[in-house]
């Protein structure tokens, strides 16, 4: 899959480094409860597993790259059903561990008996951070990316592996990783529109009612629901296959990263400026954010066939995108540049969720500008 030009972007990080894994029970079984639980359950396993472009993706740059593997020892943090674990093996490796949060561990165990991988591949329950394999490694595979990339924060065990267990010029699967963010004129805007004025509608109905049935006048409460809805339907992320016209101009990097040399700081809250040119007289009502990631291997041990698996439009993946309301929208003209800056952090009462802010201007041909703009959004 081909994105559009990555370039006119800059990007620095901040620290805001979460600790390594819970440290106490109860904050282990929260966290359980909050994410990892239905990696437990086969039907979240199989929605990616009938992702043809995750898994074409993973198996070319596994087996295709056969000579990387071969007699060597690899770890595979977060391994769910144990797919990328048998192919390491079917790779040559000697030996595979495979880190599995869940009790999926029991089917992954299962899957490497059946196909025949059972000597090579050593299944272990728990978190990556809290578990202790006896050996230093020589590949690090791993399917960490979550919605708009770094949604989940699955990143962080596999950093943790790294510099725990992985050798020196040792490997990482992907090796490298962009986030973009492209500006819509998306077909999802003027739904989530509609939505939030019927919310907005029913809720004046159901005061009406409340005050001929029951005699209580619930007015108080108009600007909470408003915002409540308004929070909900246009300033949080939602999930969309999008269609290639829906992009109305250049999709740009906001942040790109090697696996081998980030850091969990660098990854916890990131600045990045970005200028994208409008190709189409539009109507700007939204930003989308994907992402794409190279299977490259290491500088001392590179991968005779890379790969690259990209989210952007119109592929079609379990990732799919990402969309960003823009409301009220903008109105844009081909050759408008949009200027502008995100900050992406985590949010404090959940930090595998994400904050995204957008400040944004639009620079006609003239050479006038509209008024910056700021835009918060949640990434639940």
């Amino acid at each position: 899959h081909v994105h559009q030009s990555m370039s006119n972007s800059s990007t620095s990080v901040v620290a805001n480094a979460r600790p390594e894994g819970p440290k106490t029970e109860e904050e282990k079984d929260l966290d359980f409860a909050n994410y990892f639980h239905s990696y437990g359950f086969l039907y979240h396993q199989k929605d990616m597993l009938q992702d043809r472009a995750r898994m074409d993706a993973y198996r070319m740059a596994i087996l295709n790259n056969a000579d990387n593997f071969k007699d060597k020892v690899v770890l595979d943090v977060g391994t769910g059903s144990g797919v990328l674990a048998i192919w390491a093996a079917q790779a040559g490796a000697r030996r595979v561990y495979a880190i599995e949060a869940t009790s999926m561990a029991t089917n992954a165990r299962r899957l490497a008996a059946a196909n025949g991988m059972q000597d090579v591949v050593v299944v272990l329950e728990g978190y990556m951070e809290q578990l202790n394999i006896p050996e230093k490694v020589d590949i690090i595979i791993s399917e960490w990316m979550g919605y708009f990339l770094l949604r989940e924060s699955m990143l962080d065990p596999v950093l943790g592996a790294r510099d725990k267990y992985l050798k020196p010029g040792g490997a990482l699967y992907p090796s490298h990783a962009q986030l973009l963010l492209a500006p819509l004129c998306s077909q999802l805007y003027s739904q989530r529109l509609s939505e939030y004025e019927e919310e907005v509608y029913s809720w004046a109905r159901f005061g009406e009612y409340m005050r001929a049935q029951n005699q209580i006048d619930i007015g108080v409460l108009d600007p909470v629901w408003d915002k409540e809805q308004h929070d909900y339907l246009m300033n949080t992320a939602h999930w969309c296959q999008l269609h290639a016209d829906e992009v109305i101009g250049d999709a740009v990097s906001i942040f790109e990263f090697e696996v081998g040399a980030a850091t969990i700081e660098d990854v916890s809250t990131i600045r990045s400026s970005f200028s994208a040119r409008i190709h189409v007289a539009a109507e700007l009502n939204a930003f989308g954010g994907w992402f794409d990631c190279q299977f490259k291997g290491s500088s001392a041990s590179p991968a005779a066939l890379p790969v690259e698996l990209s989210t952007a439009p119109p592929s079609e993946t379990h990732w799919g995108q990402q969309v960003f309301m823009v409301h009220p929208p903008e109105a844009v003209e081909s050759g408008d540049l949009l200027e502008g800056a995100i900050l992406c952090t985590r949010q404090k009462q959940n930090h595998r969720l994400l904050h995204l802010q957008v400040t944004f201007k639009i620079t006609r041909l003239d050479g006038t500008a509209t008024d910056e703009r700021t835009i918060k959004y949640k990434i639940d």
